[in-house]
């Protein structure tokens, strides 16, 4: 089975950072409800701190597809980008892996 993953890169307005994770937040316990999601996660860039990266792993590229084709998902998603000025969200699969 490949591990798949969705990653979102994230530049939000100024001042609207708190406002910014609770839509996260809310979108994500919608979100993990799915079949196939698995942990999701939100780092800040501690350098330049209203950059936010996120990233979650899921079952298959299926699973994320089922859950992107929801029809809550571009109003939900839609919440928590009108607190960015940036989004850009990716797809990966795993291609190599060492344990500590």
């Amino acid at each position: 089975m490949t591990e798949t993953y969705t990653n979102g890169t994230w530049t939000v307005k100024d001042g609207e950072d708190a406002a910014f994770v609770e839509e996260w937040t809310n979108f994500v316990n919608w979100g993990k409800t799915h079949a196939g999601s698995g942990t999701f996660r939100l780092v800040r860039n501690v350098d330049e701190p209203q950059r936010y990266m996120s990233f979650a792993d899921w079952e298959s590229f299926d699973a994320q597809k089922a859950w992107k084709s929801e029809t809550e998902f571009k109003e939900r998603i839609g919440r928590v980008r009108s607190h960015c000025t940036e989004f850009q969200p990716l797809v990966y699969e795993l291609v190599t892996r060492i344990d500590s």
